[in-house]
């Protein structure tokens, strides 16, 4: 117990007289960020938060962006699909993801995540096309509890990403006449 005290002082002795190295001069080769801050320091805190990005797969087998807007700002006009791909920079935790209709309802889909070091790629397979003229919101909120995180621990806010399928809005069939049976 003796040597363990003895050896501990000699420790914190040794560091109070050695001290903190002197920082050295910045060299012309350290950027600088539109922050204001060097690249090292910006390399350092990590990535940023998670951001995403939205698309579609057209007809001819390639992808679209939609635009990730607020409600208020008005929905993306879209052509139909049956396929969404949403990506995100970092992988995210306690999450799960959506699509609405217009009368709020789940769609059913076949949905699959694929998690690497660059973020997360979701993709939601439908059954059947969007139908043209509705409309449509992604919704991306926790799983359990009230929030999900990212893979630095940062909690990420929930987001919904509104817009429309592009055309005439398909009106539904008229009810069937029922056939009056005879006595």
């Amino acid at each position: 117990m003796r040597f363990l005290r003895l050896s501990f002082a000699v420790c914190a002795t040794a560091l109070a007289v050695a001290g903190c190295p002197k920082p050295s001069a910045p060299t012309d080769d350290a950027g600088v960020t539109a922050a204001g801050e060097s690249e090292t320091a910006a390399a350092d805190a990590g990535p940023g938060p998670a951001s995403f990005t939205l698309q579609y797969a057209l007809p001819d087998a390639g992808l679209e962006v939609i635009p990730v807007v607020g409600e208020e700002e008005g929905r993306p006009l879209i052509d139909s699909t049956s396929t969404l791909e949403l990506r995100s920079t970092l992988v995210l935790r306690n999450y799960r993801i959506r699509l609405f209709d217009e009368a709020e309802r789940a769609m059913v889909s076949d949905d699959s995540a694929e998690e690497s070091p660059n973020g997360l790629l979701y993709r939601i397979s439908l059954p059947t096309p969007l139908k043209t003229g509705h409309k449509y919101t992604l919704v991306i909120d926790a799983q359990t509890g009230t929030s999900m995180t990212d893979s630095q621990g940062r909690e990420v806010p929930d987001m919904r990403i509104p817009f429309q399928v592009s055309g005439e809005k398909e009106k539904p069939p008229p009810p069937a006449k029922k056939k009056q049976r005879r006595r």
